[in-house]
C-alpha cells in the first residue's frame, strides 16, 4: 500500500491474472509460437531429419510392442504352471485329510476293541459299571437314549431385487458363539451328553471358527448344524424356555434364522476323540537351588 500526498492510503494495482482472461488473451501455448518463429527464422527442417524422427518414433512404438508381447507371452506360458501348482496342493490337502480321516476311524476300531477286551476281562468286577459310567459322563464312551435334537442354521442371505446380487453381510448366520451358546443351554437343562453334527463333546472340546467355518474339535461342521443331546424329560421345554431358547427364538422371527427344538427317542451319539491325556511329573531339580534350602510349600500339607 502507498500514501497519497494527502495522506490518504492508495489501492494496490491488480494485475490481470484471470485464468479464463489469460486462455482468451492467449489461446494458444507458447511453444507453438516459439515453433512457428524459429520455422520462419531457420525454415524447415531437412527431410531427413523428419524422416530420423519418425524412424525413432517408430522403433521406439515397435520395441514397447516387443516388450508388452514377450511379457504376455510369459505370463500366459507360467498360467498352466500356476494352475497345475494349485491343483497338486489342493490334491495333496484332500489326500491328506482323507488319510487322516481313515486314521481317525482305524483308531475308533481300535478303541472298540480295547474296550470289549476289557468287557470280557473284567466281566465279573463290579467296578466295570462305575468304568462305564464315567466314560459316558466324560464323553469317552458311546451311549444311547432319549434326549433333543436343536437344528439350527443361518438365514437366507438378503438378494438385491435390482441387481440379483447377495449382500455378503447376513445377521442370520451361525457362529461359532451360537453353538457355544446352546451347548451351554442345554447342560444348563439337564443334558447328559452332547453331540454337535456327530462330533461329541467332551470336557476338553473347543468350539472355534476358522474364517467362515466352524470346528468343533478342530474337525469342522456344515450346516445345517444339529445339537444331539441325551437326557431327562422335558429336556426340550426347558430349553425353549430358557434365556438362550427365547433369544433364539427372537433371531429366528428377525433375521429368519433357522432355528427348532424336538424331542428324540432312542438316540445314539458316538464317543468323543481320545483326549491324549498328560500326566504331572515333579520337576528335576534345578542347578541354581542349593540342596541345603527346601523350596517352599504353599498351602496345607496332605
Amino acid at each position: 500500500m502507498s500514501e497519497r500526498s494527502d495522506g490518504m492510503t492508495r489501492p494496490p494495482h491488480r494485475e490481470a491474472n484471470d485464468l479464463l482472461t489469460d486462455l482468451f488473451r492467449t489461446p494458444l501455448d507458447s511453444g507453438y509460437a516459439d515453433a512457428a518463429r524459429r520455422r520462419e527464422e531457420h525454415g524447415p527442417r531437412p527431410p531427413w531429419q523428419q524422416r530420423g524422427g519418425k524412424a525413432g518414433r517408430a522403433i521406439a512404438l515397435a520395441l514397447v510392442g516387443f516388450l508388452l508381447a514377450v511379457a504376455y507371452q510369459q505370463v500366459v506360458a507360467a498360467k498352466p504352471d500356476a494352475n497345475q501348482t494349485q491343483a497338486d496342493l489342493a490334491k495333496e490337502v484332500a489326500d491328506r485329510r482323507s488319510e487322516a480321516d481313515q486314521l481317525a476311524r482305524d483308531a475308533d476300531g481300535l478303541r472298540d476293541e480295547v474296550s470289549q477286551a476289557r468287557e470280557n476281562a473284567l466281566a465279573e468286577d463290579p467296578e466295570l459299571l462305575r468304568l462305564k459310567d464315567l466314560e459316558a459322563r466324560t464323553g469317552l464312551g458311546r451311549v444311547k437314549g432319549d434326549g433333543v435334537v436343536v437344528t439350527v442354521s443361518d438365514a437366507p442371505a438378503a438378494v438385491d431385487p435390482v441387481t440379483g446380487s447377495v449382500d455378503p453381510e447376513n445377521p442370520g448366520r451361525v457362529i461359532d458363539r451360537d453353538l457355544q451358546d446352546l451347548a451351554n443351554a442345554l447342560w444348563e437343562a439337564g443334558a447328559e451328553a452332547i453331540a454337535i453334527n456327530g462330533q461329541r463333546l467332551t470336557a476338553i472340546t473347543t468350539i472355534r471358527a476358522a474364517g467362515e467355518a466352524i470346528l468343533v474339535d478342530f474337525k469342522p461342521v456344515t450346516r445345517p448344524y444339529q445339537l444331539s443331546a441325551i437326557g431327562p424329560d422335558g429336556i426340550d421345554k426347558r430349553l425353549a424356555d430358557s434365556a438362550t431358547g427365547k433369544r433364539f427364538k427372537r433371531f429366528a422371527e428377525t433375521y429368519r434364522m433357522q432355528f427348532d427344538i424336538e424331542a428324540k427317542d432312542g438316540l445314539t451319539l458316538p464317543a468323543g476323540a481320545d483326549p491324549g491325556l498328560q500326566y504331572a511329573r515333579p520337576p528335576s531339580a534345578s542347578p541354581s537351588v542349593s540342596p541345603s534350602v527346601s523350596p517352599s510349600v504353599s498351602g496345607s500339607p496332605r
